[in-house]
């Protein structure tokens, strides 16, 4: 926007008629009250002699390969080339010769700064009699010029700033984007800054310089044109900021003054006379009215601009008023820490834009931060206390961040001011999603409960080295028991890892704990403390050892630095070496209880392996391998079972040494299961068609099949024959249907596992009889599983449908390096029947809600009651998510989630996120397809709701179902979002495919009678608005097609068809005004009664077209709306070609002739119509240009 100019045009001096082109083409000041020319030329020789001696010293800069040189003010400033502190002593020099001159060039400075190439006109105040300089002060627009005014005073001068009126609002130096920009920012307030600065001993207190600035400032702070306002505004607050830095040195001068002066008047009290104390006196007395002056300025400054604009309605001047009063307070709170100015940093923490609360914030923690000034702070706090605990809650990250901080500050410097509850309401942010939040408030945590003074010197009764850590992980524990979030130690732990990780990554304090005995001391730990202690155990092992934070907190995986992976590896070396030997000891100790065993067995996979072998550690490996061994055989709970698999599966990794002494004890192991079970099975099947089981031998079947299962899961055991095995039991099952649950379940996860072991093992090489038995297996299973379906028991059903779905999505995505002959073996996807089935299985058990009896309960009864509701709700997620991934992945046809739709908007806090991801996922596969699913799901409930409602009276639109069926239309468009572009085709083809469905079934010549699914159209009409305005035109022009006459289309029976009319044409002004009145059927091409026109220097008012025509237009103006409207029109051949490419269904060849016919008919008009043709046609371009760019 700002080009370089020549020194000759940029210092000219205009006289009282300026010419339009120095309007638009250049900044200049102009003096109004200069009468004779000679006056004139004198100003300007001047003016011209002071840039050119201050421009020899100014930067340059390349153009175009020429030498430019900044000539201006806001040139030198915004290139920022310079050192501030020349330019200003540049610019005082310059006052001193002519401070008239030099202040115009001020002046012109800070409306160049609001983005302003307007013209200054100044006036002397004198000139004009008081009234009538009182009625001039306003903001006036020419509407014959396209020019717009501004009057006000600047004492001793009346300013006057004429601008373009198509100054744009959103483009000016302060809001632009790019370093450039943000460094200008940067160089304006240093400027104002280094200005006052510099003047401070010499022209600031002349009664003129300051007056002047300030009511210019205070006069373009009141302006309707946010870019005069907020750069007035952003310079208004940084003047009184550095003001306020001279008064503070002023203040301080004045006090030594003083003390000197009692000094000098102790010392000479015998004397009546002495001219050194006269001096002190004269100097007391001038730092005392220059402080008079400075408050004199505070005030004006305060009063005229702070006051107006802290309410301003742009946020970014709301921000700066606050910021800076903020920086007034810090600065010389003597005079701004009082309420009078702390409440608007109060009410400003109501403000509704997240910057402006900020800013409170960040200014409220300077205050708070220091000791000695939140004293002075009482009434504020007891004021607003309540707002800021409750700020930790705001939606915006980084407020809520700063909140935290401020209480943390608050709670440091000030006694009592939190309360235990305000305190545990804070405490609970620890288990909050947002990282930066959680660390906050895990430093409040740390500091304000667990971190107390003087733990360093605490010992214990018993002595011992572990005191300080001792109490506070016991404080830690309590903590984490008390806010009754067990499941929650990861978070808690990743909260205070940055505040806390010393005492976090205290492992042997932790396992000492542990492992003491009551009689060693009887301060032991109960047993839900030992609990609690393992959990933070695992947790701070996982933290130290990955060293990013857990799911659902942050990214994934953080990269870390060259001094974090070396900490990180010394931290694993330490838990390895730890652990190691005290990890056998603690599983020997607990080896009973399921839950902490399970915990214990995670920390070997954060083990650095190769310590076993460097350390001489083999002995420790052995005592492991002995209670994990010992472990599997006591327990049965499959969380321990899998943890125990796991173990062995991280232990025996084949790259290391001790793999060949893991393996053996592994194969030992699974020996021992397998002969179990097969001595269990044995007697099973020797029993008389194995009936009559008693509870004990089912318990020990139960315990065999799912240790086999836990470890089939991460182990081969294909040459165990586990299959055969597992699957004659499933077998006896189907046929007899007598097996207890407890062994069909884990019989089929075995079966299951042994499959997947066996199709992983498939190769190129494999021999055709092992396919063939594979394949074998793999159909018989199927059969099984899909016999299951319809199992008595909930349970299996579920169980062997979430196989299946796991089961065919595996099989239907075989890996592409196999033969064809391999494929075609296993290659397998499932039929229509079976689709059907799992179709059947969802409605019946997902979507179908079971009938709640109204019972007494008691409280833990409800309790039990609810965790049993959440329990099988996330069972119904986990199978619709199972199915859902059939369709996704294009398992089953994508026909069948239109059932799965239907449904949405009735489950939608239940399910409403499976499927929309499910909506989301489907149409990235196939934008058409996935769209014909939509409208094939809103069909088939539009006509089970006919089917439901008398003939007779036809389609009751007030009905609940009809308003669900509008409402899930809604919900559907939603998912479209914003970008028309890319969902025009999905979008037209639910149209297309929707008028289809609306005059299906029509009878009569031509279709005029009423057809019987017309009312869809009011379902579909909830898609017009992600129509583009060109896709608009062809739907409508499609949906002309199915009525032949128009005219005879009225009536209340036709009001579906003039209402979905009516979303399409919702932009036509003038096709909107005839349907309302008539109802009947205009013409696509209809053009409308009013149109913008833009002009280069700025953009009139809406004009109706009989006002433009009756006026003279403007050649250059016609031209260029000639030449506009020839590209316009390619522009919409261009584009209608493009409709007929992407939207071919909606392009029938009738249709493209038509088409043509109007474009020939346009060209050929008369030079009028071609004059309001081409109007429509640039409107249509203006609306449609992004979208298809």
């Amino acid at each position: 926007m700002y080009g370089f100019r020549s020194p000759r045009r940029e210092n000219a001096v205009h006289d009282e008629t300026v010419p339009e082109s120095a309007v638009q083409n250049s900044s200049c000041v102009r003096n109004g009250n200069l009468k004779t020319p000679r006056e004139k030329r004198k100003v300007r020789e001047q003016c011209e002699n002071i840039r050119r001696n201050s421009s020899s010293r100014r930067v340059s800069q390349l153009q175009n390969g020429e030498v430019v040189e900044a000539v201006t003010l806001f040139e030198v400033v915004s290139m920022g080339k310079r050192a501030m502190q020349s330019v200003v002593d540049d610019w005082v020099e310059a006052y001193k010769q002519d401070r008239n001159v030099a202040l115009l060039d001020l002046i012109n400075f800070f409306i160049q700064c609001s983005g302003c190439q307007g013209m200054v006109t100044a006036e002397m105040f004198h000139s004009l009699q008081k009234k009538d300089v009182m009625r001039k002060m306003t903001e006036t627009f020419d509407e014959e010029t396209g020019l717009q005014y501004k009057k006000f005073m600047a004492y001793p001068w009346i300013l006057t700033v004429t601008w373009p009126v198509d100054m744009d609002n959103e483009d000016y130096p302060l809001i632009r984007t790019g370093p450039y920009w943000k460094k200008f920012k940067a160089n304006f307030c240093e400027f104002i800054a280094v200005l006052v600065q510099q003047c401070q001993c010499s022209i600031l207190y002349d009664s003129y310089l300051m007056d002047t600035i300030i009511s210019l400032l205070t006069g373009l702070a009141d302006s309707m044109v946010r870019a005069f306002r907020h750069t007035s505004t952003l310079a208004a607050m940084k003047l009184l900021t550095a003001v306020v830095s001279v008064h503070l040195n002023l203040d301080v001068n004045k006090h030594n003054a003083q003390r000197l002066y009692e000094v000098e008047k102790k010392r000479i009290s015998g004397k009546r006379t002495n001219y050194r104390l006269d001096q002190l006196e004269r100097k007391r007395k001038e730092y005392e009215h220059k402080l008079l002056e400075i408050q004199n300025m505070m005030n004006a400054i305060f009063k005229g601009t702070f006051l107006n604009r802290y309410r301003d309605v742009i946020p970014e001047i709301r921000a700066t008023c606050i910021e800076e009063i903020g920086s007034w307070i810090k600065t010389y709170p003597d005079a701004f820490l009082n309420d009078s100015y702390l409440k608007y940093i109060g009410w400003m923490l109501y403000d509704k834009q997240a910057e402006v609360r900020l800013k409170c914030l960040l200014g409220l923690q300077g205050i708070y931060s220091r000791k000695e000034l939140v004293s002075r702070m009482d009434l504020f706090t007891s004021r607003f206390k309540d707002r800021i605990v409750s700020m930790p809650l705001d939606k915006d990250h980084e407020v809520a961040v700063q909140a935290m901080k401020l209480l943390m500050l608050m709670s440091q410097n000030c006694e009592d001011v939190l309360s235990a509850e305000d305190c545990e309401t804070l405490y609970q942010f620890v288990y909050t999603t947002h990282r930066p939040l959680a660390v906050a408030a895990g430093e409040f945590l740390y500091k304000r409960l667990l971190s107390r003074e003087g733990d360093e010197e605490v010992q214990p009764k018993g002595g011992g080295k572990f005191g300080a850590s001792t109490d506070q992980l016991k404080r830690l524990i309590r903590f984490f028991l008390e806010s009754e979030l067990h499941k929650h130690v990861v978070y808690l732990i990743d909260s205070l890892w940055d505040w806390a990780g010393k005492f976090l990554k205290d492992w042997e304090c932790m396992t000492t704990l542990l492992l003491k005995n009551a009689e060693d001391d009887g301060e032991a730990l109960s047993d839900a403390h030992e609990s609690a202690l393992i959990e933070i155990i695992l947790a701070t092992v996982r933290e130290a050892a990955e060293g990013h934070p857990p799911a659902g907190r942050g990214a994934a995986k953080k990269i870390l630095s060259v001094k974090e992976k070396k900490i990180q590896l010394e931290d694993c070396t330490k838990i390895t070496e730890h652990f190691i030997m005290v990890l056998p000891q603690l599983l020997a100790k607990y080896s009973t209880d399921a839950q902490k065993v399970a915990n214990l067995l995670q920390i070997p996979q954060y083990y650095d392996l190769d310590v076993y072998s460097t350390g001489h550690l083999e002995k420790h490996l052995d005592a492991l391998l002995r209670e994990v061994k010992d472990i599997v055989a006591k327990h049965s709970d499959m969380s321990v079972l899998e943890a125990s698999s796991r173990t062995y599966y991280i232990l025996c990794s084949e790259e290391i040494a001790i793999y060949s002494q893991v393996d053996c004890a592994r194969t030992q192991l699974i020996d021992e299961l397998m002969g179990q079970l097969d001595q269990l099975l044995d007697g099973f099947w020797q029993k008389e068609e194995g009936f009559c089981m008693d509870a004990g031998e089912i318990s020990r079947m139960h315990s065999a099949l799912r240790r086999v299962a836990a470890f089939h899961n991460a182990h081969d055991l294909t040459k165990w024959n586990v299959c055969d095995k597992t699957l004659r039991l499933l077998v006896f099952e189907m046929e007899h249907g007598s097996l207890p649950v407890l062994m069909i379940l884990p019989a089929l996860q075995c079966t299951y596992f042994s499959l997947l072991w066996q199709l992983a093992a498939v190769s190129e090489n494999s021999p055709k009889e092992t396919l063939f038995a594979l394949r074998r297996n793999l159909r018989r299973f199927s059969q099984i599983c899909t016999c299951f379906l319809h199992h008595k028991e909930k349970d299996v059903r579920e169980k062997v449908f979430m196989i299946l779905c796991d089961w065919l999505l595996i099989l239907s995505h075989q890996d592409s390096n196999n033969n064809e002959e391999t494929l075609g073996l296993l290659d397998y996807l499932p039929n229509t029947s079976l689709q059907e089935k799992l179709l059947v299985f969802i409605q019946e058990h997902v979507f179908i809600e079971e009938e709640e009896e109204s019972k007494d309960l008691t409280e833990e009864e409800e309790r039990k009651d609810e965790s049993c509701k959440l329990d099988d709700l996330h069972k119904k997620r986990s199978l619709l998510a199972a199915y859902c991934k059939l369709i996704v992945y294009n398992v089953v046809e994508m026909t069948a989630a239109a059932e799965i739709y239907k449904y949405y908007v009735k489950t939608y806090n239940d399910f409403g996120d499976i499927i929309k991801e499910t909506l989301s996922r489907t149409r990235h596969n196939n934008k058409i397809q996935s769209a014909k699913t939509l409208i094939l799901c809103l069909q088939q409930l539009f006509q089970t709701h006919a089917e439901s409602q008398d003939s007779s009276s036809g389609v009751d639109f007030s009905s609940a179902s009809f308003t669900n069926m509008k409402e899930l239309a809604r919900r559907f468009s939603l998912t479209f979002g914003w970008d028309q572009v890319k969902s025009r085709e999905s979008v037209a083809m639910i149209h297309k495919e929707g008028i289809e469905f609306a005059f299906q079934g029509a009878t009569g010549v031509d279709g005029k009678c009423l057809p019987p699914n017309l009312s869809f159209l009011l379902i579909i009409s909830e898609f017009s608005n992600k129509l583009l305005k060109p896709d608009k035109r062809l739907v409508y022009a499609y949906l002309q097609r199915y009525v032949a006459e128009p005219l005879l289309c009225r009536g209340d029976e036709w009001q579906p068809l003039i209402w979905y009319r009516n979303s399409l044409l919702a932009n036509e002004d003038e096709e909107s005004s005839v349907l309302s009145s008539s109802g009947e059927w205009s013409p696509v091409g209809a053009s409308k009664t009013s149109f913008k026109r833009k002009l280069s220097n700025g953009s009139l008012p809406e004009t109706s077209q009989t006002e433009a025509a009756s006026k003279a237009p403007d050649p250059q103006c016609a031209s260029q709306l000639a030449s506009a409207a020839g590209k316009s029109r390619k522009r919409l051949k261009s584009r209608e070609m493009h409709l007929q490419e992407h939207l071919p269904f909606l392009c029938p060849g009738g249709l493209r002739r038509r088409y043509c016919k109007d474009e020939i008919k346009t060209e050929d008009v008369s030079e009028e119509g071609q004059a309001e043709d081409t109007i429509e046609d640039v409107d249509v371009d203006v609306v449609g240009a992004d979208q298809d760019s």
